[in-house]
């Protein structure tokens, strides 16, 4: 119980705030603990725990990737396009394109960072620009609305199985699959090496330039799928799809427990940021608070798990000996 408990402090911790808040938010609107209520919220956490998850990895090596919510409007926008062009295709061909479109991005991100050198801040910002300016040049401008899209392409995230969307489900099968990636594989478990002591995982035969290259790509095509799901989702596809929403993710993981130093961070820790956030977002019109005290809210709790990671990681130097051999040595050594 005790290695437990030390393991997964900080997730059972968050873990009890976020039920805590649900149950306070309840008591002050008991629609708030409905069952539409409560799936609204799964809904609308399951792009950002996506998200989440892809930005983790990127974070566990030092980067960051800022360029995931332009990415997510970029491949929507084309996937939007794709499906008005050819409105016969499969639905699962038209989400492939969407996860191709944002995988080239992202590997395009990793491909400077990796091969070129240049720091991820820099890279991303640059083409978090770039990737704004390219939906506007491919959509010409214009909006693309709900009646312009096919009936399939607007169907499928609104799906449910098993009582679930399957908006969740791509959420689940995402994290099974980072869960899997990053605790049962090598190139997983490098991430954390990588991020924790780059100079000692150089030494140990692990390829820095290839873990910047498969994260990034990873990244990008995690904000592929993303994108179609989102313009499916609220049937519209415009240039300013998601603006700002990469600050949320990165918030999602610092409130997880993701270090931005690198080398810390869990699928679940990662998972409940997404879900704090969530709860937060959908329970702010329940309970009457201006929706303009989001981002104050937001950045208060960012501040304070920077605060809280960063006091976790202090660790102190190891007591080889008790103060009083300690003393007795050197009392011995002054004589």
């Amino acid at each position: 119980m005790k290695t437990l408990w030390r393991r997964y402090a900080r997730e059972i911790i968050l873990a009890l705030i976020v039920a805590g808040m649900v149950l306070a938010i309840g008591m002050r609107a008991p629609v708030f603990l409905s069952a539409d209520s409560l799936m609204g919220v799964l809904k609308d956490t399951a792009i950002l725990a996506m998200l989440a998850l892809a930005q983790m990895t990127v974070i566990l090596i030092r980067g960051i990737d800022l360029s995931v919510a332009a990415n997510l409007a970029l491949s929507g926008m084309v996937a939007a396009l794709f499906s008005i062009a050819a409105p016969d295709l499969p639905i699962g061909l038209v989400i492939l394109v969407a996860i191709a479109v944002g995988t080239f991005f992202g590997f395009l991100n990793g491909v400077f960072i990796a091969l070129v050198g240049i720091p991820s801040i820099v890279v991303t910002l640059g083409t978090l620009a770039i990737y704004r300016g390219l939906v506007f040049i491919v959509s010409g401008g214009k909006w693309i609305s709900s009646d312009k899209m096919t009936p399939a392409f607007l169907n499928f995230p609104h799906a449910t199985f098993l009582g679930l969307s399957s908006l969740v489900w791509f959420a689940i099968a995402v994290a099974v699959a980072m869960a899997l990636f990053l605790g049962r594989t090598t190139i997983g478990r490098g991430l954390y090496a990588v991020g924790g002591n780059p100079v000692a995982a150089r030494y140990c035969g692990i390829d820095l330039a290839r873990q910047q290259l498969l994260v990034f790509t990873l990244s990008g095509a995690v904000s592929g799928l993303c994108g179609y799901l989102w313009v499916a989702r609220f049937g519209i596809a415009y240039t300013e799809i998601a603006l700002g929403y990469e600050l949320s993710v990165i918030a999602a993981c610092v409130i997880g427990g993701v270090s931005i130093g690198g080398g810390i961070g869990s699928v679940s820790g990662a998972l409940l940021g997404a879900l704090f956030l969530g709860v937060v977002v959908n329970a702010l019109p329940v309970i009457n608070v201006s929706p303009f005290w989001q981002m104050a809210i937001s950045g208060a709790v960012i501040l304070a798990a920077v605060v809280v990671n960063a006091r976790a990681e202090r660790k102190g130097g190891k007591l080889i000996l008790p103060e009083a051999r300690r003393r007795a040595a050197a009392r011995e050594g002054a004589r």
